[in-house]
Protein backbone atom coordinates (compact mmCIF):
# COMPACT_ATOMS: atom_id res chain seq x y z
CA UNK A 1 0.00 0.00 0.00
CA UNK A 2 1.08 3.57 -0.67
CA UNK A 3 3.07 5.25 2.13
CA UNK A 4 0.95 8.30 2.96
CA UNK A 5 2.25 11.40 4.72
CA UNK A 6 -0.55 13.91 4.17
CA UNK A 7 -3.59 11.67 4.50
CA UNK A 8 -4.46 8.68 6.63
CA UNK A 9 -5.79 5.67 4.75
CA UNK A 10 -7.33 2.89 6.78
CA UNK A 11 -9.36 -0.09 5.64
CA UNK A 12 -11.86 -1.23 8.24
CA UNK A 13 -13.46 -4.37 6.89
CA UNK A 14 -15.04 -3.39 3.59
CA UNK A 15 -14.89 0.35 4.41
CA UNK A 16 -12.00 2.63 3.48
CA UNK A 17 -11.56 5.69 5.73
CA UNK A 18 -9.57 8.56 4.22
CA UNK A 19 -8.62 11.36 6.60
CA UNK A 20 -7.08 14.55 5.28
CA UNK A 21 -4.16 14.89 7.68
CA UNK A 22 -2.60 18.34 7.56
CA UNK A 23 -4.36 19.89 10.59
CA UNK A 24 -1.51 22.38 11.05
CA UNK A 25 -2.47 23.79 7.64
CA UNK A 26 -6.26 23.43 8.04
CA UNK A 27 -5.98 20.32 5.84
CA UNK A 28 -5.18 22.61 2.92
CA UNK A 29 -4.55 20.85 -0.36
CA UNK A 30 -1.02 21.25 -1.71
CA UNK A 31 0.59 19.24 -4.49
CA UNK A 32 1.70 16.47 -2.12
CA UNK A 33 -1.75 15.99 -0.59
CA UNK A 34 -3.41 16.13 -4.01
CA UNK A 35 -1.11 13.38 -5.26
CA UNK A 36 -1.80 11.18 -2.24
CA UNK A 37 -5.55 11.71 -2.60
CA UNK A 38 -5.26 10.52 -6.21
CA UNK A 39 -3.44 7.35 -5.12
CA UNK A 40 -6.06 6.71 -2.43
CA UNK A 41 -8.88 7.15 -4.95
CA UNK A 42 -7.20 4.71 -7.33
CA UNK A 43 -6.87 2.17 -4.50
CA UNK A 44 -10.58 2.55 -3.69
CA UNK A 45 -11.49 2.19 -7.35
CA UNK A 46 -9.30 -0.86 -7.96
CA UNK A 47 -9.80 -2.83 -4.76
CA UNK A 48 -13.06 -4.86 -4.95
CA UNK A 49 -12.88 -5.50 -1.20
CA UNK A 50 -13.60 -1.80 -0.62
CA UNK A 51 -17.38 -1.36 -0.80
CA UNK A 52 -17.79 2.08 0.80
CA UNK A 53 -15.46 5.04 1.34
CA UNK A 54 -15.57 7.71 4.04
CA UNK A 55 -13.63 10.99 3.74
CA UNK A 56 -13.18 13.37 6.67
CA UNK A 57 -10.60 15.79 8.03
CA UNK A 58 -8.21 15.61 10.98
CA UNK A 59 -8.57 18.25 13.68
CA UNK A 60 -11.15 21.03 13.70
CA UNK A 61 -11.53 21.58 9.95
CA UNK A 62 -12.60 19.36 7.09
CA UNK A 63 -10.50 21.24 4.52
CA UNK A 64 -9.73 24.91 3.96
CA UNK A 65 -9.21 24.33 0.23
CA UNK A 66 -6.03 25.01 -1.66
CA UNK A 67 -2.98 25.71 0.52
CA UNK A 68 -2.39 29.36 -0.39
CA UNK A 69 0.93 29.50 1.46
CA UNK A 70 2.26 26.69 -0.72
CA UNK A 71 0.84 28.51 -3.76
CA UNK A 72 2.70 31.68 -2.82
CA UNK A 73 5.94 29.74 -2.37
CA UNK A 74 5.76 28.60 -6.00
CA UNK A 75 6.26 32.18 -7.17
CA UNK A 76 6.29 32.48 -10.96
CA UNK A 77 5.83 28.71 -11.24
CA UNK A 78 2.36 28.90 -9.68
CA UNK A 79 0.38 28.48 -12.94
CA UNK A 80 2.25 25.29 -13.83
CA UNK A 81 2.07 24.16 -10.20
CA UNK A 82 -1.70 24.54 -10.20
CA UNK A 83 -1.92 22.51 -13.39
CA UNK A 84 -0.05 19.73 -11.61
CA UNK A 85 -2.18 20.02 -8.47
CA UNK A 86 -5.47 19.97 -10.35
CA UNK A 87 -4.26 17.02 -12.43
CA UNK A 88 -3.93 15.02 -9.19
CA UNK A 89 -7.06 16.42 -7.53
CA UNK A 90 -9.26 16.01 -10.58
CA UNK A 91 -8.03 12.48 -11.15
CA UNK A 92 -9.03 11.71 -7.55
CA UNK A 93 -12.46 13.32 -7.98
CA UNK A 94 -13.06 11.39 -11.21
CA UNK A 95 -12.17 8.07 -9.56
CA UNK A 96 -14.38 8.80 -6.55
CA UNK A 97 -17.29 9.71 -8.85
CA UNK A 98 -16.98 6.59 -11.01
CA UNK A 99 -15.87 3.89 -8.59
CA UNK A 100 -18.48 1.34 -7.57
CA UNK A 101 -18.16 2.06 -3.86
CA UNK A 102 -20.37 4.89 -2.58
CA UNK A 103 -18.49 7.91 -1.21
CA UNK A 104 -19.60 9.31 2.16
CA UNK A 105 -18.16 12.68 3.13
CA UNK A 106 -18.17 13.51 6.85
CA UNK A 107 -17.76 17.28 7.06
CA UNK A 108 -16.23 18.49 10.30
CA UNK A 109 -15.77 22.24 10.70
CA UNK A 110 -15.07 24.44 7.70
CA UNK A 111 -15.19 23.20 4.12
CA UNK A 112 -13.88 25.99 1.92
CA UNK A 113 -12.74 26.20 -1.68
CA UNK A 114 -11.62 22.80 -2.90
CA UNK A 115 -12.64 21.48 0.51
CA UNK A 116 -16.23 22.41 -0.26
CA UNK A 117 -15.85 20.92 -3.74
CA UNK A 118 -14.74 17.63 -2.19
CA UNK A 119 -17.41 17.71 0.50
CA UNK A 120 -20.41 18.14 -1.81
CA UNK A 121 -19.12 15.55 -4.31
CA UNK A 122 -20.01 12.75 -1.92
CA UNK A 123 -22.76 10.30 -2.78
CA UNK A 124 -23.94 10.84 0.79
CA UNK A 125 -22.93 13.95 2.74
CA UNK A 126 -23.13 14.24 6.54
CA UNK A 127 -22.20 17.50 8.27
CA UNK A 128 -21.43 18.17 11.90
CA UNK A 129 -23.43 20.98 13.48
CA UNK A 130 -20.40 23.29 13.47
CA UNK A 131 -19.68 22.76 9.76
CA UNK A 132 -19.48 25.79 7.49
CA UNK A 133 -19.44 25.84 3.69
CA UNK A 134 -17.98 28.56 1.45
CA UNK A 135 -16.65 28.59 -2.10
CA UNK A 136 -13.93 31.15 -1.20
CA UNK A 137 -12.20 31.00 -4.60
CA UNK A 138 -13.04 34.44 -5.95
CA UNK A 139 -12.03 36.01 -2.62
CA UNK A 140 -8.48 35.00 -3.60
CA UNK A 141 -8.92 36.02 -7.24
CA UNK A 142 -9.28 32.41 -8.35
CA UNK A 143 -12.05 30.23 -9.81
CA UNK A 144 -13.58 26.97 -8.60
CA UNK A 145 -11.99 23.59 -9.29
CA UNK A 146 -12.36 20.08 -7.93
CA UNK A 147 -15.72 19.52 -9.70
CA UNK A 148 -17.54 22.43 -7.99
CA UNK A 149 -18.92 23.93 -11.20
CA UNK A 150 -20.27 20.50 -12.16
CA UNK A 151 -21.96 19.45 -8.93
CA UNK A 152 -22.91 22.78 -7.35
CA UNK A 153 -25.42 23.96 -10.00
CA UNK A 154 -26.93 20.47 -10.11
CA UNK A 155 -27.44 20.48 -6.36
CA UNK A 156 -28.66 24.02 -5.71
CA UNK A 157 -29.51 25.45 -9.14
CA UNK A 158 -27.67 28.02 -11.22
CA UNK A 159 -28.79 31.14 -9.35
CA UNK A 160 -27.71 29.87 -5.94
CA UNK A 161 -24.47 28.51 -7.40
CA UNK A 162 -23.74 31.97 -8.81
CA UNK A 163 -24.45 33.54 -5.42
CA UNK A 164 -22.12 31.14 -3.60
CA UNK A 165 -19.30 31.57 -6.12
CA UNK A 166 -19.51 35.35 -6.65
CA UNK A 167 -20.21 36.45 -3.07
CA UNK A 168 -18.48 33.65 -1.13
CA UNK A 169 -21.48 33.47 1.14
CA UNK A 170 -20.86 31.18 4.08
CA UNK A 171 -23.53 28.58 4.79
CA UNK A 172 -24.05 26.98 8.16
CA UNK A 173 -24.64 23.25 8.31
CA UNK A 174 -28.38 23.82 8.69
CA UNK A 175 -28.44 26.20 5.72
CA UNK A 176 -26.49 23.64 3.68
CA UNK A 177 -29.16 21.09 4.56
CA UNK A 178 -31.92 23.47 3.47
CA UNK A 179 -30.06 24.12 0.19
CA UNK A 180 -29.72 20.35 -0.36
CA UNK A 181 -25.93 20.40 -0.25
CA UNK A 182 -25.90 17.79 2.51
CA UNK A 183 -28.11 14.84 3.44
CA UNK A 184 -27.97 15.12 7.21
CA UNK A 185 -26.69 17.30 10.03
CA UNK A 186 -25.66 15.61 13.28
CA UNK A 187 -23.97 16.70 16.53
CA UNK A 188 -20.23 17.09 16.04
CA UNK A 189 -19.41 14.23 18.42
CA UNK A 190 -21.63 11.88 16.42
CA UNK A 191 -20.31 12.81 12.97
CA UNK A 192 -17.82 10.01 12.28
CA UNK A 193 -19.87 7.29 14.02
CA UNK A 194 -22.92 8.27 11.96
CA UNK A 195 -20.87 8.37 8.76
CA UNK A 196 -19.54 4.90 9.50
CA UNK A 197 -23.08 3.62 10.13
CA UNK A 198 -24.08 4.81 6.66
CA UNK A 199 -20.89 3.33 5.20
CA UNK A 200 -21.56 -0.02 6.88
CA UNK A 201 -25.11 -0.08 5.52
CA UNK A 202 -23.98 0.74 1.99
CA UNK A 203 -21.00 -1.63 2.16
CA UNK A 204 -23.49 -4.46 2.63
CA UNK A 205 -25.36 -3.43 -0.50
CA UNK A 206 -25.08 -4.40 -4.18
CA UNK A 207 -21.81 -2.59 -4.88
CA UNK A 208 -21.78 -3.03 -8.64
CA UNK A 209 -25.36 -1.79 -8.86
CA UNK A 210 -24.35 1.28 -6.85
CA UNK A 211 -21.53 1.90 -9.32
CA UNK A 212 -23.95 1.67 -12.24
CA UNK A 213 -26.33 4.09 -10.52
CA UNK A 214 -23.46 6.56 -10.07
CA UNK A 215 -22.63 6.40 -13.78
CA UNK A 216 -26.29 6.86 -14.75
CA UNK A 217 -26.68 9.90 -12.52
CA UNK A 218 -23.48 11.49 -13.84
CA UNK A 219 -24.84 11.19 -17.38
CA UNK A 220 -28.41 12.27 -16.78
CA UNK A 221 -28.06 15.96 -17.68
CA UNK A 222 -26.12 15.25 -20.87
CA UNK A 223 -28.28 12.64 -22.58
CA UNK A 224 -31.56 12.62 -24.45
CA UNK A 225 -34.47 10.75 -22.85
CA UNK A 226 -34.04 7.80 -25.24
CA UNK A 227 -30.27 7.61 -24.71
CA UNK A 228 -30.67 7.71 -20.94
CA UNK A 229 -33.32 4.99 -21.06
CA UNK A 230 -31.07 2.84 -23.24
CA UNK A 231 -28.31 3.25 -20.66
CA UNK A 232 -30.81 2.26 -17.97
CA UNK A 233 -31.88 -0.78 -19.96
CA UNK A 234 -28.30 -1.91 -20.44
CA UNK A 235 -27.56 -1.27 -16.78
CA UNK A 236 -30.50 -3.20 -15.35
CA UNK A 237 -29.87 -6.04 -17.81
CA UNK A 238 -26.21 -6.25 -16.84
CA UNK A 239 -26.98 -6.15 -13.10
CA UNK A 240 -29.58 -8.91 -13.43
CA UNK A 241 -26.77 -11.22 -14.50
CA UNK A 242 -24.61 -10.51 -11.46
CA UNK A 243 -24.57 -12.63 -8.31
CA UNK A 244 -26.09 -9.73 -6.39
CA UNK A 245 -28.85 -9.28 -8.95
CA UNK A 246 -29.79 -12.92 -8.72
CA UNK A 247 -29.56 -12.85 -4.93
CA UNK A 248 -31.77 -9.77 -4.74
CA UNK A 249 -34.51 -11.35 -6.86
CA UNK A 250 -34.30 -14.68 -5.05
CA UNK A 251 -34.42 -13.01 -1.63
CA UNK A 252 -37.37 -10.81 -2.59
CA UNK A 253 -39.42 -13.67 -3.98
CA UNK A 254 -38.43 -15.80 -0.97
CA UNK A 255 -39.45 -13.02 1.42
CA UNK A 256 -36.07 -12.83 3.14
CA UNK A 257 -33.36 -10.18 3.49
CA UNK A 258 -30.76 -10.35 0.68
CA UNK A 259 -27.11 -11.01 1.43
CA UNK A 260 -25.10 -9.12 -1.17
CA UNK A 261 -21.49 -9.97 -1.95
CA UNK A 262 -20.66 -7.02 -4.20
CA UNK A 263 -20.20 -9.41 -7.12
Amino acid sequence: MQDYQNIQFKQQGSIAIITLNRPHAANGIDIALGKELMHAAIECDENPAIRAVVITGAGKMFCAGGDLLSFKALGDKLPSGLKELTAYLHSAMSRFARMNAPLITAVNGAAAGAGMSLAIAGDYVIAGESAKFTMAYTAAGLVPDGSATFFLPRLVGLRRAQELIYTNRRLTAREALEWQLVNRVVPDAELLPEALKVAEQLACGPTRAFGTVKKLLLATYDQSLETQMEMEARGVSAMSGTLDGREGITAFTGKRKPVFSGK
